[in-house]
């Protein structure tokens, strides 16, 4: 136990911090401010509750500003050698974790747990550590931890040996994976994933499936939850800034755009994902060209909205995905496009006024992973859409237990049944699709993300 206490009451852990910089040609710094729930969340509880923001240096620009000396009040960011933050967060938490709890490896070739993995493995040892011990240091006696996602599993039970007297929470934003495909992880690793979770005094997820997941896996591979809560926060949109935010010029601007892009009267299907596996964009695409192929009738009467932003890709299985997009997209425009109609219009450049500008043209929003942990587009769009959308929406997404209701539900691998519903959803009366999105956006909007902050903080101290 740590013989000196910090100064924080409330502690933030994330790979991924709330600033980060870059180095002018000058030499000078320049810092960016992101956003989010965690953002929302410390801006919350006030400036007065003595808060820190423990992330990682995660560019050359964030690293020179820890090695200047230069930093924000409230973020401590750690200069976690770059191999090792490599090996941690691409080679285990990307390529081994997120696919074992999408459940999205082709399992007669991968995994292959071998020497390799074990050095990795061996990283993201060491990366957990040094969030742990960063934690122990800065924490005051008593303090509230907050550790976030699959990036810091680990975190919760080093920091609980070096720091008993604290409260310790983590949050998983990711699907947990059944007990039969978490068994793939080797037996030792995945003892030790759960053993770190259940270090914390409280766990928390997205929804009630996930949470019964990971309860299952405690149970089956670490004799049970012990003393560890689980309690669910489902993540809504934050409709008060998508709203301001989707009627600020330079939305208005892209819109103008789109509307020439789709053309006079066209009716939209719009998605907007990152080119990340499990949002199953390929599979949306075959389901569009599917109903242009089975329905006639909607050939140059709609339009494909596809904002792929690439994701990841510095990991080739990423990139050869993102090819595979633009090469379906191109094949759908080549076999049905004529002088007057592009079929599908994709664009790949991450453009967030572009993207609600798309969807307040959005007649139909069409979300289909093959499993997300909640999917926080499919409850944007139903709050920034003008006239209402209907929402095509996979049973697999987190965000379907609350949006299921009004949403018309898709099996993410069924392409013809995917085409039947972007039928159904075109089809739908305008009355009807605006009552189905008004209601939408009140679930949608049931939890916005500084009470779902504040909420894992009450309930860690409660």
């Amino acid at each position: 136990m740590a013989s000196t206490y910090g100064a924080a009451q409330v502690l933030v852990a994330s790979n991924r911090g709330p600033v980060s910089y870059t180095v002018g040609e000058d030499g000078s710094l320049d810092a960016k401010r992101g956003g989010g729930g965690l953002v929302s969340g410390l801006s919350a509880i006030g400036s007065d509750a003595d808060a820190l923001w423990v992330c990682s240096a995660l560019s050359d620009g964030d690293r020179e500003a820890v090695r200047r000396g230069v930093g924000e009040d409230g973020v401590r960011m750690l200069d976690i050698p770059a191999d090792v933050h490599a090996d941690a967060y691409n080679g285990i938490a990307n390529s081994v974790l997120w696919f074992v709890h999408h459940m999205l490896y082709q399992t007669p070739l991968e995994p292959v747990f071998d020497a390799e993995f074990r050095r990795q493995w061996a990283s993201y040892e060491a990366y957990n550590r040094a969030f742990a011990e960063a934690l122990a240091e800065e924490a005051a006696q008593g303090a509230a931890v907050v550790v976030q996602d699959y990036h810091l599993t680990l975190v919760p039970g080093m920091l609980r040996e070096l720091r008993p007297d604290l409260r310790i929470g983590h949050f998983s934003h990711t699907p947990w994976a059944p007990p039969e495909y978490f068994r793939m992880l080797p037996d030792d690793v995945a003892g030790q994933v759960l053993r770190g979770m259940l270090g914390a005094d409280r766990l928390g997820f997205l929804t009630e499936r996930w949470a019964e997941a990971f309860t299952a896996c405690a149970e089956r591979f670490a004799g049970g939850l012990g003393g560890t809560r689980v309690g669910v926060h489902g993540l809504g949109a934050d409709a008060d800034f998508l709203r301001k935010r989707a009627h600020e010029p330079d939305v208005e601007e892209r819109m103008a755009a789109l509307r020439q892009e789709i053309g006079e009267g066209r009716r939209t299907i719009v998605r907007v994902d990152r080119t990340e596996l499990s949002k199953n964009i390929v599979r949306g695409l075959l389901a569009y060209r599917r109903l242009l192929e089975t329905h006639a009738e909607w050939r140059e009467q709609v339009v494909h909205v596809a904002f792929a932003y690439p994701s990841r890709q510095d990991l080739a299985v990423y990139r050869d995905y993102t090819a595979e997009v633009q090469r379906v997209a191109d094949e759908i425009n080549a076999a049905y496009g004529t002088p007057g109609w592009t079929p599908v219009v994709l664009h790949v450049k991450d453009d967030f006024a572009r993207s609600l500008a798309a969807y307040r043209l959005a007649d139909v929003a069409l979300v289909n992973p093959i499993r997300d942990g909640m999917n926080l587009v499919a409850k944007e769009v139903p709050v920034v859409s003008d006239a209402g959308c209907a929402l095509v929406l996979s049973r697999e997404a987190g965000a379907h237990e609350e949006l299921g209701e009004d949403a018309i539900t898709v099996n993410p691998y069924d392409v013809t049944g995917t085409a039947a519903a972007l039928h159904e959803a075109l089809s739908m009366r305008p009355e009807e699709r605006a009552e189905r999105s008004k209601r939408l956006a009140a679930a949608a909007t049931a939890l916005p993300p500084a009470q779902w902050f504040v909420d894992q903080l009450d309930a860690l101290r409660g």
